[in-house]
């Protein structure tokens, strides 16, 4: 049987947000919702927090649930983790959704002490199956490979009311039937600096595999799509974009405004579409059936033959 990767340290919940959280010795896990009686559980993303107690002793010598974890583990760093990973502690199996959390209004422990390392090294899941746990019991790490993605419309008349979002539904729902799981779906204004920081967000909190935008990528003053992206970039993939101008030229001459970009951030791939619903369904049946390897060479699942890694 294999050994436990690490054990539960300690359990700590708070029944009302905003109030320090204290240590139990046992608690109910409930399947899409978190720690019952835990006033941060609901249908988000980040349904259980968790920290490594190696960490938390390294930057100082705190109650258990002083930096609002839910779960502190022994023996493992799990800011080290991908997303994706489960975790298994009995019957109860938690998926990280996210590492890390951006700190817009500092906690008790940076105000006293001026820094927290929850903002870096405390890790999110939610619960795909409950149960029930208790303080020692061993967990087990489980890498679970997940196509997540994330689509992101730039629209000011969108975001204002003014106009109903027809392409990003257009994505989600061909991305969901090609085997894609669609995580996050945000309307935007054509906004630079909000658009740089949820590229930011969902490439490295998240560890998405794949964000497409939609709309921006023209000539008009407020289409900034393209400067965002490489912005935010690592590594250009200019390749995916020049295709679609290609294969969009076959179609309409005025393919040839189009300054959409591709891009790579970490391990997430970042793919500009048009605005247009008829370009956005267009351009992505053209380039969905190549998209699932390129991602595979990405995260080192497929080898560059197109292969699977044993």
């Amino acid at each position: 049987m294999r050994s436990a990767d690490s054990k539960i340290k300690a359990i700590c919940i708070s029944e009302k947000r905003g109030t320090p959280k204290y240590p139990i010795k046992e608690a109910d896990i409930t399947e899409d919702w978190g720690i019952t009686g835990d006033a941060h559980g609901g249908k988000w993303h980040r349904q259980i927090s968790l920290i490594s107690y190696e960490k938390v002793r390294e930057f100082a010598d705190v109650e258990y649930g002083a930096f609002g974890e839910n779960i502190v583990t022994e023996g493992i760093d799990l800011s080290s983790l991908d997303v994706g990973t489960r975790l298994i502690a009995g019957d109860v199996v938690l998926e990280i959704t996210q590492i890390g959390k951006d700190c817009h209004s500092h906690c008790e422990i940076y105000k006293r002490m001026g820094d927290c390392i929850m903002p870096r090294e405390g890790v999110f899941a939610r619960v795909i199956k409950g149960g029930h746990i208790k303080v020692g019991d061993d967990i087990l790490t489980n890498k679970h490979s997940i196509l997540t993605v994330g689509v992101i419309t730039l629209s000011d008349k969108s975001y204002r009311g003014e106009r109903e979002d027809k392409s990003g539904p257009i994505i989600a729902d061909m991305l969901a039937n090609e085997g894609y799981d669609v995580v996050e779906r945000l309307l935007l204004p054509d906004d630079r600096a909000m658009l740089e920081n949820e590229l930011i967000r969902l490439s490295d909190q998240r560890q998405l595999c794949l964000i497409l935008t939609t709309g921006g990528t023209g000539f008009s003053q407020r289409d900034i799509t393209p400067e965002a992206t490489i912005t935010v970039c690592n590594r250009m993939a200019r390749g995916i974009s020049e295709a679609m101008r290609a294969y969009s030229m076959t179609i309409t001459k005025r393919a040839i405004l189009s300054r959409g970009e591709s891009g790579i951030r970490g391990k997430t791939l970042i793919v500009n579409l048009p605005g247009s619903p008829k370009a956005v369904k267009e351009c992505l049946e053209y380039i969905l059936p190549e998209l699932k390897h390129g991602i595979g060479i990405l995260r080192g699942t497929e080898g560059e033959c197109g292969n699977e890694k044993k």
